[in-house]
């Protein structure tokens, strides 16, 4: 099969070394090769001249064969001619978290590539490293100290050995799977359930090779686990912690990508979502500069003194940022007050200010349209019974009437029509997210328990005295004393809707006293968002900081 010869040492050849598994039985010496160093810019063709020229060893035998089938339980090495010739120190900073001369743990930067490769043959942590640690420049090629890697966008902590004998010991830690591993990423969406496991094998994508995937033939194994953290309000991203028990290639990203979660700033496994967030989302998409994916906690049995070593390290600023602006999402307020109180004034005078607004009125309006939901499924219900002959709409004012003279009818089409002004309200604020306040009109909104399911942040009441009420704003309205009455006897009392609210406007002289108080109620909306922002940035800092054994 290969040359009775050994292979020769050069240490100016760097040197892999891999060991075949069953998954790559019959599988050929370059491809393996080639797929191996793929992600280190060397060509499959470049591989091949390497064999050709007998740098590639099987079982410590020179093997001059690029199409050699592996049998899948072989040591294979191979030695690769370089463009560069050493390594340069370089004096740049490196965030040194532990040192004992035996082992140190650095807490790595986003944008700094592990160790040099052909694609990258400076500006690496192993340059940085060997100015840092001189000692280490004899050892191991072009890897020195390298124990395990981090992607080159992934931050956090990576754990270097500073001589031969640890590199030894800590590599077969890791290979054996006894260093605990867990990293935060922010995700796109919330995962349905807190707590996970994803079990699944991985290998090269079968189309795209530069790229991993979960493969259900041929994939070595892979296990991950998540819990969710924190949840965006708006649900457009979460913050995980992701422990992983094996150390596959872009592990995490495939993983979460897989069950519908890439990685934020993730454009290989999750290109769809993150052109979907440039195009909804641009400023929450810039802030996503690379993969949102932190390297958070390291433990570990040092390899001469056997102390139980546990390392954390908060996230950087740009993890940071995004977790705050995804925190500014939409204050979502809801209006409410008694019929004919002036909610409708206040809602103009809101929308003068660019704020948006949203009115159940009219959205219960366009659904009662032919063919809208409303009129859709009050027709499935009760037939053509509440359909107007010459609009072919609902016939409000025959619905009303029979809603008036049967509560039973009247429940069963709130239970129809509740849902979808919710459907539309959430909507509304989904479109707004980007915006520091939406105020959502919704008169049965208590009636409903929408203040207590999580639809609203707040809510906004208004008051007005009875006699302007019932005289003066209903005669505006149009409406009779009698239909006041009913919608009246639909509603909460004034007492208990006031009694829920977050603040209260008071409707009880002219439209300047109404602008003055919409006014001041926005101020203190704003000072809720700022409480809620130093509530989240007291969180964050607790959230990252360890508990003290």
């Amino acid at each position: 099969m290969c040359n009775n010869e050994d292979l020769q040492e050069n240490e100016n050849q760097p040197l892999w070394t891999k060991n075949a598994e069953f998954a790559d039985r019959n599988t050929r010496l370059d491809k393996f090769w080639g797929t191996a160093l793929e992600e280190e810019g060397i060509s499959r063709g470049k591989v091949k001249d390497w064999i050709k020229a007998g740098f590639a060893g099987i079982n410590g035998r020179v093997c001059k064969k690029p199409n050699q089938k592996l049998m899948g339980n072989e040591e294979l090495t191979l030695k690769g001619e370089t463009e560069f010739t050493s390594l340069v120190p370089e004096n740049l900073p490196l965030e040194i978290i532990y040192n004992d001369g035996k082992i140190a743990v650095i807490n790595k930067p986003d944008g700094l590539t592990t160790h040099p490769a052909p694609s990258c043959p400076t500006g690496t942590l192993v340059h940085r490293m060997i100015h840092h640690f001189p000692e280490i420049r004899g050892m191991d090629g072009w890897r020195p100290g390298i124990v395990h890697r981090l992607d080159k966008f992934t931050s956090g902590l990576i754990c270097i050995a500073l001589n031969e004998h640890d590199r030894l010991a800590m590599s077969t830690a890791f290979a054996e799977r006894e260093v605990s591993k867990a990293y935060l990423a922010i995700v796109h969406g919330v995962p349905e359930r807190k707590f996970g496991e994803i079990d699944l094998p991985m290998g090269r994508h079968p189309v795209h090779k530069t790229k991993m995937a979960v493969v259900l033939k041929g994939g070595r194994d892979a296990r991950s686990e998540y819990e969710v953290l924190w949840a965006d309000p708006a649900g457009r991203a979460s913050l995980v912690k992701v422990k992983i028990f094996t150390g596959r290639t872009h592990q995490i990203r495939v993983h979460m990508a897989h069950i519908g979660h890439p990685l934020l700033g993730d454009q290989v496994y999750g290109s769809m979502p993150h052109a979907a967030w440039e195009q909804d989302h641009p400023r929450l998409a810039k802030l996503a500069g690379r993969q949102m994916l932190h390297a958070y906690s390291l433990a570990f049995t040092h390899p001469e003194s056997g102390e139980e070593l546990d390392f954390t390290q908060a996230p950087p600023t740009d993890f940071i940022d995004m977790l705050k602006a995804l925190d500014k999402s939409v204050q979502r307020a809801g209006l409410i007050g008694m019929p004919c109180g002036g909610k409708s004034a206040v809602l103009k005078i809101l929308a003068n200010q660019k704020i948006p607004t949203f009115s159940a009125d009219e959205s219960v309006a366009r659904s009662y349209e032919k063919d809208g939901s409303g009129w859709e499924l009050l027709r499935q219900r009760f037939g053509n019974r509440f359909i107007d002959n010459e609009s072919g709409s609902i016939d409000k004012p025959a619905l009303f009437a029979a809603m008036r003279e049967n509560e039973d009818l009247r429940r069963e089409v709130m239970n129809i029509i509740y849902p979808i002004v919710q459907h539309d309200v959430e909507e509304f604020f989904k479109t707004n997210t980007d915006e520091p306040l939406a105020v959502a009109e919704v008169p049965l909104l208590l009636e409903g328990g929408w203040h207590t399911k999580g639809v609203v942040d707040a809510v906004i009441g208004v008051r007005c005295p009875e006699k302007k009420r019932t005289e003066e704003l209903r005669e505006k309205r149009g409406i009779d004393p009698e239909t006041l009455a009913v919608f009246d006897s639909w509603q909460w009392d004034e007492k208990s809707k006031l009694d829920c609210c977050t603040a209260i406007i008071e409707n009880d002289a002219d439209f300047n006293k109404l602008d003055s108080e919409t006014a001041r109620i926005l101020e203190v909306l704003k000072g809720l968002r700022k409480d809620k922002e130093t509530s989240f940035e007291n969180y964050l800092e607790k959230l990252f900081t360890p508990a003290e054994n």
